[in-house]
């Protein structure tokens, strides 16, 4: 039996066939969940539709978390959709390029409050706006990196932002808890996406995961997806308020 049969799962963060989000939508997809997806703007969209119609979403809808109107689309999409739905997931971050370059004490504050807004805030805007129609037994999944407890040189405003997503996820399964919703984040190994593009180091992380870490080899995208079947699925009803790593164990190693 698939373990996700009759589910209902929302995905934000698909930009490409090489998204994080796209590889956990296909995990999702195939355990017997139903899909919803958003894209940014019209021009990702271009990207995003082939995925949504390979997939068989039931809807795809625009968002973009800086846009407090958009909260309200997505959750009228939803509705309109399905009613309730049993899965979030929440696969945002953006750093301004040029904050990731400076040394972090050149940090601009209109970056800062950009990076914390969309990697992090947007995680509690959704659950705010969608808290009403998720179902008891709920599954809230965010994605996280490393660099959020640890200094990665060139991640810089990232960490930081990563770093409040993190503890969000902490006081929203506190505050979620009781009404029957799970909220988790899986903290993935570096993948070549097109938002990890964006980190100077990134060629560096991935060098650094084949060489040190236990299992000498890079996470992939459908390594990613099965994690979040687990926290999606019955089988994680008592996990709540985690960091789930998923990344050949390299975080276990020291410097």
């Amino acid at each position: 039996m698939n373990l996700l049969q009759g589910k209902k799962a929302l995905i934000l963060g698909v930009a490409n066939e090489r998204s994080i989000a796209w590889g956990i939508a296909r995990a999702l997809k195939a355990q017997g969940a139903d899909v919803g997806m958003t894209f940014l703007n019209d021009a990702l969209k271009k990207r995003v539709e082939p995925l949504s119609e390979e997939i068989g979403a039931d809807f795809l809808v625009e968002m973009d978390v800086t846009n407090d109107d958009h909260y309200e689309s997505l959750s009228k999409a939803v509705e309109e959709n399905w009613g309730k739905f049993d899965i979030l997931i929440h696969s945002l971050a953006f750093a301004d390029k040029e904050d990731l370059k400076k040394r972090f004490s050149d940090t601009s504050r209109e970056g800062f409050k950009m990076a914390c807004d969309i990697s992090a805030f947007s995680l509690i805007g959704l659950c705010q706006s969608l808290r009403p129609q998720m179902n008891v037994g709920a599954s809230v999944i965010a994605l996280t990196y490393h660099g959020s407890v640890k200094v990665l040189k060139g991640y810089n405003v990232m960490g930081v932002a990563k770093a409040a997503l993190e503890s969000s996820v902490r006081y929203l399964a506190d505050d979620l808890g009781p009404e029957g919703i799970r909220v988790n984040s899986i903290s993935a190994g570096p993948i070549r996406t097109l938002a990890a593009s964006g980190v100077p180091g990134l060629k560096n992380f991935l060098k650094d995961v084949e060489e040190k870490a236990p299992l000498r080899k890079n996470v992939t995208t459908e390594d990613v997806g099965g994690a979040a079947v687990f926290l999606a699925s019955s089988l994680g009803a008592g996990v709540t308020g985690e960091i789930l790593y998923v990344d050949s164990g390299l975080s276990i190693m020291g410097a």
